[in-house]
């Protein structure tokens, strides 16, 4: 992948409290990520701070007025824009990623392949404008998390949504070596996550598309899936849940993270609502990732209700006559 030229960017830069540097977060996600910017968030020193890099001046004016729309003139006031170089940021962001362990993965850059141990599975991620390199809480939380499900499970399709730089997807291909489906919104996520692929020798397994959720049929026409990751913000989280569910086997296992502590509760709410239950709950670094799964009762109550057709018995029994004949099978 081309690295950005050494040309002047901006880089606007405040502090808040977690709710609000989240809530900040979604909006300049929504309003300044473009192929062209990068928004983040991250704790330091016990405060959240929030930055966005603009490769070409922003107007000052408009973010400031967002800032003040969601939070208040406080905020807004200590907000801060420099000067930065592209190119710098890049080299800066490299210099400081070491390696990351989680479970059987190991996600390291370049300058840091000799330093997998033989017994682990390494993910080559490069710092670049997409999100994801695996030493944010979320994206680590989601690796722990596939590292726990690959020990009761070999998931057959799996689907990453929202995919950033492609790690999970990168990951659930190498420890599976099954086709992984993964999608962004962002078409400079899509090219990193591809580049990512063929750095990693899982490009024949994985199939990246621009797609925002779940919209584009190519997705959907990959279920049933067996485990899905979605890696976002509460807010897309809570309006996939329903889309996510449909393309779910049974049995199949989600796991949701982007979620600070108090997103936790709307998040899994969202999920219950439609009949999966928590399985495993992954507190990293102030995030939370949850792994819910797609009960296979509901599989189990129709294969009953046919198996009672075919012996004569009405197969329109409720399921607490159900539930009796089984603890009673002679009947």
């Amino acid at each position: 992948m081309s690295r950005p030229s050494p040309q002047t960017s901006k880089l606007a830069r405040f502090v808040a409290g977690a709710d609000t540097a989240r809530r900040l977060f979604d909006a300049f996600g929504e309003t300044f990520m473009t192929g062209e910017n990068a928004v983040a968030t991250f704790e330091e020193a016990g405060t959240w701070v929030v930055e966005i890099y603009f490769r070409r001046p922003p107007d000052e004016d408009a973010v400031r007025t967002l800032v003040r729309s969601i939070a208040d003139d406080a905020i807004s006031e200590r907000l801060v824009f420099t000067s930065i170089t592209a190119r710098d940021w890049i080299a800066q962001s490299l210099e400081g990623l070491a390696p990351v362990a989680a479970g059987r993965f190991v996600i390291h850059g370049a300058h840091d392949r000799h330093r997998v141990p033989p017994n682990r599975i390494g993910v080559e991620i490069e710092a670049a404008l997409a999100f994801g390199t695996g030493h944010h809480g979320t994206t680590r939380g989601c690796l722990v998390a596939l590292d726990r499900i690959l020990d009761h499970a070999q998931p057959r399709r799996v689907l990453d949504v929202g995919c950033g730089t492609g790690v999970l997807a990168i990951a659930a291909a190498r420890a599976t070596r099954r086709p992984v489906l993964a999608g962004d919104i962002d078409p400079v996520s899509v090219a990193v996550a591809r580049d990512n692929a063929r750095l990693n020798r899982a490009d024949a397994l994985l199939e990246i598309i621009r797609a925002n959720g779940l919209s584009d049929r190519r997705l959907r026409a990959g279920a049933p899936f067996d485990l899905v990751f979605a890696n976002i913000l509460l807010g897309p989280l809570k309006r996939l849940a329903n889309p996510i569910r449909r393309v779910l086997a049974p049995g199949a296992r989600v796991v949701v993270s982007g979620l600070l502590p108090s997103d936790a509760r709307a998040a899994l709410a969202a999920y219950r609502a439609l009949g999966l239950v928590l399985e495993w709950r992954i507190a990293l670094d102030g995030w939370v990732t949850l792994v819910l799964v797609r009960p296979i009762r509901s599989v189990s109550l129709a294969l009953t209700r046919s198996c009672l057709g075919m012996m004569g018995l009405k197969p329109t029994l409720t399921k607490r006559a159900i539930r009796i004949v089984r603890r009673q099978p002679r009947l």
